[in-house]
């Protein structure tokens, strides 16, 4: 500063051969009011510095290690540089907080800091920034369990994983060393904890670009976007910081199971908007609708009654949807696939992928329908049936359906006929199934035909010997057998006469010739009472083997009785009255049976 002084002096206005070189080198060139005034003005270029106290300096200088902050007349101070990472923008000319430590140190330089000037004021700042819902600066420190490390105003504040974008992050590790915008979402005071939100920031901005452009949209709008995300119902698109739907369904006018099959990540595609709810800002989108309708470009040659080709793209129990060209489908339902009358499941016939060939039944365009048939292709069973089976003839069936009532079989693809339980045995049975399995093969004759509904009657037993001939001729009605009571119930009991025959006698006709009643296990003589040969039923009794001896036996002595009588009435023209008193004492006798 001296020697500025000195260069101002040789400066000044004076001539040469005025000056005065003696009073110079006593160093009195100046002196009274010229001194004071000099003195004054090197005053007021000197910074009067105050020890522990905030002040804004001016960056004059930067360089990876320093940054050079002047504040005030000459009056610089170093700071590391590090002290500035969360400013990354820091540049000469920008005014800076900084903490005065000294006014000089071993070296004579000025000893400031940045991030004690920082710290000082910190607090106040975040709850201000808080408080007006400021947009702060932030200095992505370290990531930690569930989030991220920030320096805010020199506060360690905390940035929760959630926080980051409004996108999952996967690698928080890339944001580290970032300065990125954030908003002050909550503060502890007591504890000093503060939290930050990047993504409220986002989705403030997005809310903005949604409101934006949704006021803009209208129906049928043909808009740019990007594949942002892939669902299993639909897509995502970006149509610049708002979001559509694209459904799966109206991705493509042929069926598909996957949008992937359409669409990738990140591409960039065109689309159309069907429908936008302002309230809940929301976009449905279409892709296929900027193609016609397929239907449209069906060949218009095509009439009921062609062949087409195509392939099974979707099954359901009542029948199979077939492509023939993308996009127009038709169903081919499951009483069009067999000519057989038994309810039948799609998947029976058909899977998906299935390259058929089918006859078209119905087609309207206008709705965008068509049915097709496959059994169309081939010939109908049922026109010939009486000529190929008649009634009477025996034949060989696969039985394919087993039921309460009967058995479904199969006497060719697409004939089948029904064995009613009643035609299946000869003997009773509770269940088919006790007799017959799905897929046995069957020996059946045709009993009867129905060709309108496509319905024949089958029997099994018809072709085997009936066993109750037999039984009739083994035991005729009044003959006496012999059989054990194997069972007794409320109404009688059941006999048994052998190994294949089995009779039934009420329990009036159980009672044995000394009064008391049968019991199970006894084996007694029944008399055939009857044979019901719809129900395969022999009646027995056993009361009737002896009670019938009986009366014959009683028979026989009144007859005897009669005899005599009739022989002593024509003998009494012959006889004494003392004879007639005999004879009539020895009829009163016959006739008490004595």
């Amino acid at each position: 500063m001296a020697e500025e002084i000195k260069n101002k002096a040789l400066n000044a206005s004076i001539a040469p051969e005025d000056f005065d070189w003696a009073a110079f080198e006593g160093g009195d060139i100046y002196g009274g009011a010229d001194k004071a005034a000099i003195d004054e003005a090197y005053d007021k270029t000197l910074s009067k510095v105050v020890e522990n106290e905030v002040v804004e300096g001016e960056v004059t200088a930067i360089n990876k290690r320093e940054v050079i902050v002047t504040i005030g007349g000459k009056s610089e101070g170093v700071i590391s540089a590090p002290e500035f990472r969360y400013n990354p923008d820091l540049k000469v000319g920008d005014k800076v907080e900084v903490f005065v430590e000294s006014a000089e140190d071993k070296k004579g330089q000025l000893v400031i800091s940045h991030k004690k000037a920082r710290a000082l004021k910190s607090w106040d700042r975040v709850n201000e920034a808080y408080n007006s819902g400021e947009i702060v600066k932030g200095f992505v420190k370290t990531r930690t369990k569930g989030g991220m490390i920030v320096d805010v105003f020199g506060i360690e504040a905390f940035l929760p994983g959630s926080q980051i974008d409004i996108k999952p992050i996967r690698d928080y590790d890339v944001f580290v060393n970032q300065t990125i915008d954030f908003k002050i979402v909550k503060i502890n005071q007591e504890f000093r904890n503060v939290v930050v939100s990047h993504k409220a920031l986002l989705e403030a901005e997005q809310e903005r670009k949604r409101s934006e452009l949704i006021g803009k949209l209208e129906k049928g709008q043909i808009l740019e976007g990007t594949v942002k995300n892939i669902t299993n119902y639909g897509v995502f698109v970006d149509l610049g910081g708002v979001d559509g739907l694209i459904h799966i369904t109206d991705l493509s006018w042929g069926r598909i199971n996957h949008p992937e099959e359409v669409v990738t990540l990140d591409e960039k595609i065109k689309v159309v908007v069907l429908d936008f709810n302002e309230q809940q800002k929301r976009i449905a989108l279409g892709l296929k609708q900027l193609s016609s309708h397929p239907w449209d470009n069906l060949d218009a040659n095509l009439n009921v009654g062609d062949k087409v080709k195509g392939k099974v793209v979707l099954i359901a129990d009542y029948g199979a949807f077939v492509e023939i060209e993308p996009g127009v489908e038709g169903l081919i339902h499951v009483s069009e696939m067999s000519w057989s009358p038994r309810l039948h499941s799609a998947q029976e016939f058909l899977k998906i992928g299935d390259e058929v060939e089918a006859q078209i039944l119905t087609l309207d365009r206008e709705a965008r329908k068509m049915s097709l048939g496959l059994k169309q292709l081939t010939s109908n069973p049922w026109e010939s049936i009486r000529e190929k089976y008649p009634i009477g003839s025996q034949q060989k069936a696969v039985v394919r359906n087993i039921t309460n009532f009967g058995v479904f079989a199969e006497l060719e693809d697409g004939v089948e006929g029904l064995v009613h339980i009643s035609d299946l045995s000869w003997n009773k049975i509770k269940h088919p199934s006790e007799m017959i399995n799905v897929g046995d093969s069957i020996d059946v004759q045709i009993l009867d035909f129905d060709e309108t509904n496509h319905k024949l009657s089958l029997g099994h037993k018809q072709l085997l010997p009936n066993p109750w001939d037999e039984v009739e001729a083994k035991y005729p009605v009044d003959s006496v057998v012999e059989g054990k009571i194997a069972s007794i119930s409320d109404k009688g009991a059941n006999i048994t006469l052998d190994s294949e025959a089995e009779g039934f006698a009420f329990t009036r006709e159980l009672v044995k010739e000394d009064g008391k009643q049968a019991v199970a296990g006894e084996t007694l003589s029944f008399k055939v009472v009857e044979l019901r040969r719809s129900t395969h039923r022999i009646l027995l009794s056993h009361v009737r083997t002896y009670a019938e001896a009986k009366e014959k036996a009683a028979a026989a002595e009144v007859d005897t009785t009669k005899k005599a009588v009739k022989k002593i009435n024509s003998n009494l023209e012959k006889t004494t009255l003392g004879d007639i008193d005999a004879l009539a004492a020895l009829k009163d006798k016959l006739e008490k049976g004595e």
